[in-house]
């Protein structure tokens, strides 16, 4: 598995659709805050603007666009800006419009040609999940021309989102929430192949040297990892990639190993009853209580009362 797969997979990604709107002019909506959610925005058809913060300038949505606003925080979805003032907070609006969760959220003037059809949803981890490359993400992404730019199958899967969502055919709601996951996987992918290449943290995954060392320690999180061996995997001198490395990953190699192990370890701690010295030599531990020392100065609770707090609430 390649290192995003790898990384979205621990942190146990899934999708969520809300709905798929028609909105007609004039119309304005307030979407609340969302806390441990990255909430996207697909522009199917039409346009519309977008304020998240409201001392910078909105972003104009445009058909074929994606936005994914990456901490979930409040913003403004609006036609025009005359409009922008007038929004309706999001909780209102469904319930005046009397949705129901099928078929399209229809919200503005009937008989309108200026209709904006827009796919929305939000995507979350697991919790208490958590890894450096979503923190290290800027705000927002905001990708032009989406299927256009990652490829003519991305184009047909967004067509196809579009089309299935909110319908009640057979299989359609699983159909739509499975691809707007792949949708945030190759979105993260064009950010970090695109602008987010001279980002921190971003550059190291960007990096083809760095890039070989981490996928290595992906493949085989529980080996006994040194800086030679990854400086020889890297292709460069041991001091040379272990400045590279922390320079551009803010953090040295035995960091991103050991935040990586403790990632591992939550997940099978979460979602199994596997013996907890198995799960600690898995992710490189040979001695239970060294792991457990680890395991509670990155997650607060030692690894057995994790387990306990986080299968009770299951």
């Amino acid at each position: 598995m390649d290192v995003l797969s790898d990384i979205l997979s621990c942190l146990q990604l899934s999708g969520t659709l809300y709905f798929r709107t028609s909105f007609t002019s004039p119309w304005s909506i307030r979407v609340p805050s969302f806390e441990n959610v990255a909430r996207f925005h697909f522009a199917h058809r039409g346009r519309c603007l977008v304020r998240i913060e409201q001392e910078k300038a909105p972003i104009i949505l445009e058909q074929g666009d994606l936005l994914i606003i990456m901490r979930g925080a409040a913003h403004t979805l609006y036609c025009d800006p005359i409009t922008e003032h007038q929004a309706v907070q999001l909780d209102q609006v469904v319930e005046q419009s009397g949705f129901d969760g099928t078929g399209a959220l229809v919200w503005g003037d009937p008989g309108t040609d200026h209709e904006t059809q827009l796919i929305c949803g939000h995507f979350a981890f697991s919790e208490e999940a958590n890894h450096m490359l979503i923190d290290a993400m800027p705000p927002y992404l905001h990708i032009k021309n989406y299927g256009e730019e990652a490829g003519a199958w991305m184009e047909h899967t967004l067509k196809v989102i579009g089309n299935e969502a909110g319908r009640q055919q057979l299989g359609s709601e699983l159909i739509a929430l499975k691809m707007s996951e792949i949708i945030f996987a190759q979105a993260i992918r064009t950010y970090l192949q695109g602008e987010g290449s001279n980002l921190p943290v971003l550059s190291g995954f960007a990096d083809p040297s760095i890039a070989r060392a981490l996928t290595a320690i992906h493949k085989e999180p529980g080996s006994f990892w040194t800086l030679e061996k990854l400086a020889k995997i890297a292709g460069m001198s041991r001091t040379a990639f272990a400045s590279r490395f922390s320079q551009n990953m803010t953090t040295t190699p035995l960091g991103y190993i050991t935040h990586w192990r403790m990632q591992i370890a939550r997940k099978q701690l979460a979602n199994s009853n596997e013996p907890i010295i198995a799960i600690a030599e898995k992710v490189g531990y040979h001695s239970e209580a060294a792991f457990g020392r680890v395991f509670k100065k990155h997650h607060r609770n030692s690894p057995a009362a994790y387990r306990r707090s986080v299968q009770s609430m299951a």
